[in-house]
């Protein structure tokens, strides 16, 4: 086992020289993140192979100038919960970082938090892969104070205990939903994408559990280099979003996480007290 001091600073993404002014952002009752694999924005913005994608930023919000922060997928899923790639710059499957992250945060607010994964075989697996489904799109077992905590590592749970939590509405207040190498694009087309969010995220917009709350649809990484980590599509869905909305700001990973942050007041971590937070878009 690899393990890796945390480092706030180790990101290579171009971030605001100045803490960003804070914006108003709901108290989300929920925030439902699903991360989607390596497309550009161009990719997946006006092509016909993905029309539930597009009718979705129709529908809701679009955050049009939305960068990754570096390549490959790994630090990028790092960065979305702990403000910083933790100086990883590869797909590792047996590296351990030692910082604070998400998960840290939302428990001491007193706050729930799970991951759902596709074809993951079992809660808490800490394995490379197994079938179509990887460790490097998992980020919260990478962190030294969740792999060692056989109760925390039960949180991150196979993809159908999503529609089992909402049926006893128990979904908890953070949830990290990671497609399987096939559905998140990765190994497949963009229309395959498109078919696994509209089988899942869609009906997700309609539970009654998801009122108040927001769904953030983002893909870890592009094919280019902007922003060091390509331009991507990014929306925000749910009934907390202006209809037909879009936030033209520079933002990337960082201010997602802040946007979170900032909506239920807990602490910055890393780099996302630089991030720019998405606002505009809220009723």
């Amino acid at each position: 086992m690899l393990l890796v001091a945390g480092c706030g600073g180790a990101a290579v993404a171009t971030v605001p020289a100045k803490t960003p002014p804070s914006v108003r952002v709901p108290r989300f009752t929920h925030v439902v993140l699903v991360v989607f694999e390596n497309h550009e924005s161009t990719a997946i913005a006006g092509n016909p192979d993905a029309p539930t994608f597009n009718a979705l930023a129709r529908r809701y919000a679009t955050l049009t100038d939305y960068d990754a922060v570096t390549h490959p997928s790994l630090p990028n899923y790092l960065a979305l919960v702990s403000g910083s790639t933790q100086g990883i710059a590869s797909d590792c499957t047996d590296c351990v970082v030692q910082a604070r992250n998400l998960a840290d945060t939302l428990e001491a607010a007193g706050k729930t938090w799970k991951t759902y994964a596709e074809d993951l075989p079992k809660p808490g697996f800490t394995g490379g892969s197994a079938g179509s489904y990887a460790k490097k799109h998992d980020p919260f077992l990478y962190f030294h104070d969740i792999a060692s905590s056989p109760g925390r590592r039960r949180r991150v749970v196979p993809f159908p205990r999503l529609a089992h939590d909402l049926a006893r509405h128990r979904l908890p207040d953070f949830s990290l939903v990671v497609p399987n190498l096939c559905n998140d694009m990765h190994d497949c087309s963009a229309a395959t994408g498109d078919a696994w969010l509209k089988a899942h995220v869609v009906p997700l917009l309609r539970s009654p559990q998801l009122r108040g709350g927001v769904v953030f649809v983002v893909f870890d990484e592009g094919t280019s280099d902007t922003g060091s980590g390509g331009h991507v599509e990014a929306l925000a869905l749910g009934p907390t979003v202006r209809r037909g909305a879009t936030f033209t700001k520079p933002t990337n990973h960082y201010g997602l996480l802040r946007t979170i942050e900032d909506s239920w007041g807990l602490p910055r971590l890393g780099l996302s007290r630089r991030g720019t937070p998405v606002g505009g878009i809220w009723k």
